[in-house]
């Protein structure tokens, strides 16, 4: 079979039992941080505008939108508002190495969306979550990170894929129309950088998240209704891989399919900014802790990362910061240089920092795999600890409530009762 049509047959006979439950554990993780993440966005100006929108034409479902008091919209409308909420305050997990995929403000927008539609349980939602995540995160790895070289914004091409895939799943697909649901979602694929490049316009990087899991929702939807899409929709002549990458290795698509599980590939962060800024911070607060300074004695930081912290991502989005002198004179202080070292290593999030003060003491630590990567997960009283602080608004009780619900999520007999 071609590999769309491998991912295809995946996506629709992945079953629950078949999974083990080291994944299915790192999969709940994964949706209690985005839970957290969505509920403490949900009072954000960015997000209360797509909440709006999301109540205004998709009143009358049976999906929530995550947070305290939001009303059940359409699946498509709660897959928009959710997928924006999760990816509202940088507080979203992504894969490492870095692939350009977001598997918490896609798979569990989309997942919900049509679960809570269908009725469906709790081992089904998590067995379309992996699903998903294996598809989503094989098409990225496969584009070798260089559709964000190209200008596009990853997490919004890549998306539609992986939310087509978990929502497909939960609507019984079969694998030709799975095969359908991916030609259909190759299309929906947008989101330009150009905000990482402006002064104005940040809020579109959030928009690009929940309109790939919308996207997802509508493209298995129309597929289960007899809508076609291309086939060989990923490998094919002017199909995902070439449009949207340089060089695409074709054979990381269906590697270890069912053997090697990508969903433990999970990253989650600690700091609410982009992922290639985690290490540097931990890289910080390292220094800090073993040898104390004030900020005033630092002379020079010097940050020395892949290339794409530098021409991706060398900039901050708290309007705030702008207005404190003192954020803004140290921020004058950093320089980002090249590890050249990360040029042979794919997807490196590391980063390698060195701190010059006034009196001439140099300190340097270097982080290759910080806390929440792979290599170093969260354990599940750290998600927790994150969970709680996130959602503090709901009140302590109902947040413990959410929270237990969703680590036993498998034995939950309608999703629908989870959120109300």
């Amino acid at each position: 079979m071609s590999p769309t049509k491998t991912l295809a047959t995946y996506a629709a006979n992945l079953s629950y039992g078949e999974i083990p439950p080291s994944v299915t554990e790192r999969m709940i993780d994964c949706v209690l941080d985005s839970l957290g993440a969505a509920i403490y966005g949900v009072s954000l100006p960015w997000s209360r505008t797509l909440i709006g929108y999301a109540r205004r034409y998709g009143a009358g479902g049976n999906s929530s939108i995550f947070g305290p008091s939001e009303k059940k919209v359409q699946a498509p409308f709660a897959a928009l508002a959710n997928g924006g909420l999760i990816h509202s305050f940088e507080l979203d997990n992504v894969r490492q190495p870095g692939a350009g995929v977001h598997a918490g403000a896609t798979l569990v927008p989309a997942g919900f969306a049509a679960a809570e539609e269908l009725g469906a349980t709790g081992d089904k939602l998590l067995s379309a979550l992996v699903a998903g995540c294996e598809v989503m995160f094989r098409i990225g790895h496969a584009c070798r990170e260089t559709s964000e070289k190209l200008g596009f914004h990853a997490p919004g091409l890549t998306g539609p894929l992986g939310a087509a895939a978990t929502a497909g799943h939960l609507f019984g697909l079969n694998p030709d129309q799975m095969v359908h649901a991916f030609g259909i979602a190759a299309s929906l694929a947008s989101g330009i950088l150009a905000f990482a490049k402006s002064a104005t316009g940040g809020m579109v990087k959030r928009l690009h998240l929940g309109r790939a899991a919308e996207g997802g929702v509508l493209a298995a939807t129309l597929a289960r209704d007899g809508f076609t899409g291309p086939e060989g929709i990923l490998e094919g002549d002017f199909g995902f891989l070439h449009v949207f990458s340089r060089e695409p290795d074709l054979a990381r698509l269906t590697h270890a399919l069912g053997e090697e599980y990508e969903v433990m590939k999970i990253c989650m962060k600690r700091f609410p900014c982009h992922i290639t800024a985690q290490a540097p911070i931990q890289a910080v607060q390292e220094l800090r802790a073993k040898d104390p300074f004030p900020a005033e004695e630092v002379a020079e930081i010097t940050i020395a990362g892949a290339e794409k912290m530098i021409t991706h991502h060398n900039i901050g989005f708290a309007g705030e910061s702008f207005a404190d002198p003192a954020i803004l004179s140290l921020c004058r202080k950093v320089r980002l240089v090249v590890d050249e070292a990360s040029r042979k290593l794919e997807g490196y999030l590391g980063a390698r920092v060195t701190i010059r003060l006034h009196n001439g003491q140099e300190l340097t630590r270097e982080v290759k795999s910080f806390k929440g990567s792979p290599a170093d997960p969260l354990s599940r009283a750290e998600v927790a600890e994150k969970f709680f602080t996130l959602t503090a608004a709901m009140g302590r009780e109902a947040a413990e409530k959410l929270f237990q619900r969703v680590e036993r999520l498998a034995e939950e007999k309608n999703v629908g009762s989870l959120l109300t």
